[in-house]
């Protein structure tokens, strides 16, 4: 959109000026693609959760369209469970918010890491604290991870604002998209300096 403002028109291959309307629909349309490529490159309880979001939020559906999905994804709703995504009970299945992750949670004493609970526990962060000490290090501790996570966030920023028409958890997304780059650098000045065991993090 940013060629929009810099030039007087913008042209199509028949040389008549493109509209703001046909351009978004363009860039809707690659981003899309790009968002459908990345999603294979997640873990499976994390593909899993992406489109049952897409599909309910965090809202409740059928057990068995569950397991269809998960089934699908070469894994089961008892794996994406386990992985503290979602709540499975009386033939339904849904999505864990935010709020309902284990507050103490630590991605070094998770067996079952997955992107998508780590970006939620992120999230919960950043809209906590912003830009702090404790976002920085929670980044840190992901870095393994962090492209993965910054994809998934691009992913399901589009999912709430373009589809599910969510803009409570659009905004979300899109914050700490926006403070990405200056979390990135203040993560990558946090030095580990154990000792006896201890973990201490200085910026």
């Amino acid at each position: 959109m940013g060629v929009f403002s810099r030039y007087q028109a913008v042209l199509e291959s028949d040389d008549n000026p493109m509209s703001v309307k046909t351009a978004l629909q363009l860039i809707n349309r690659e981003l899309d693609e790009y968002l459908g490529g990345i999603q294979g490159e997640f873990d499976p309880d994390t593909r899993f959760a992406i489109s049952w979001f897409e599909q309910h939020g965090n809202g409740r559906g059928d057990y068995g369209a569950a397991d269809n999905l998960a089934r699908a994804r070469g894994i089961s709703v008892d794996s994406v469970r386990h992985a503290g995504i979602v709540e499975s009970s009386a033939g339904k299945v849904r999505i864990l918010s935010r709020d309902e992750l284990e507050e103490d949670w630590d991605p070094e004493d998770d067996r079952h890491l997955t992107v998508w609970e780590c970006l939620q526990h992120l999230v919960r962060l950043h809209e906590k604290d912003g830009i702090s000490h404790d976002t920085a290090v929670l980044l840190k501790k992901l870095n393994t991870q962090a492209e993965a996570i910054k994809d998934l966030a691009y992913c399901l920023y589009d999912i709430c604002a373009n589809k599910r028409k969510d803009a409570k958890e659009a905004t979300a997304y899109n914050g700490l998209i926006a403070d990405w780059t200056e979390l990135t650098r203040q993560a990558a000045a946090v030095h580990d300096t154990r000792r006896d065991g201890q973990m201490r993090f200085d910026v």
